[in-house]
């Protein structure tokens, strides 16, 4: 798991974040995969694109899910820009051998249609033009839904925790071999 704070459980007590219900899951349905929780808070595509290196040779994952891009586009950073950097770790990524799976997100309509249309698409074209597993959004479902957040407006809450990992699941089962995993 390789990604920002709305994977690393920011603002959640320890155990309720989506990556490990992920691996209670992934236990529950005979899957012999151990989830690796590399997602730091605040985390860019750029800051994610310097670490990745040295975490493929360490863990040498079989899956790599890739939830970053947020922070750029909080920031407001070209989407190309983000673009590079999410190409960059799934080939970074295929090239250890790991499959991937990308998991988009959206920005508010605040950010303008353009940026926004911008923004969304990067992820499209990053996951089309690299040949692998996309989910759209993140945050599909309940983003509209001011309750299901923390105060921040921005991180989900416990209660969230289900429906992101139902969201993130339909990506990557498909990835997923029962007799495979570390």
């Amino acid at each position: 798991m390789w990604g920002d704070s709305l994977s690393a459980g920011y603002g959640l007590k320890s155990g309720e974040a989506w990556p490990t219900l992920l691996q209670t899951r992934l236990v529950q349905e005979g899957f012999r995969y151990e989830v690796v929780n590399g997602s730091v808070s605040g985390e860019t595509s750029a800051g994610g694109r310097s670490r990745l290196p040295a975490a493929l040779q360490r863990h040498k994952p079989d899956i790599v899910i890739l939830e970053l891009g947020a922070n750029d586009g909080l920031r407001g950073l070209k989407p190309a820009l983000m673009a590079d950097n999410l190409r960059a770790m799934v080939q970074a990524s295929k090239a250890s051998g790991a499959r991937v799976l990308m998991v988009g997100m959206q920005m508010p309509p605040n950010y303008g249609p353009a940026y926004t249309r911008n923004f969304s698409q990067a992820f499209v074209d990053v996951a089309s033009g690299e040949k692998i597993a996309y989910v759209p959004f993140l945050l599909e479902g309940f983003a509209d839904k001011a309750e299901w957040f923390q105060a921040d407006g921005a991180h989900p809450t416990a209660a969230a925790q289900p429906t992101i990992l139902e969201t993130v699941w339909q990506g990557l089962k498909p990835l997923l071999n029962a007799r495979a995993g570390k």
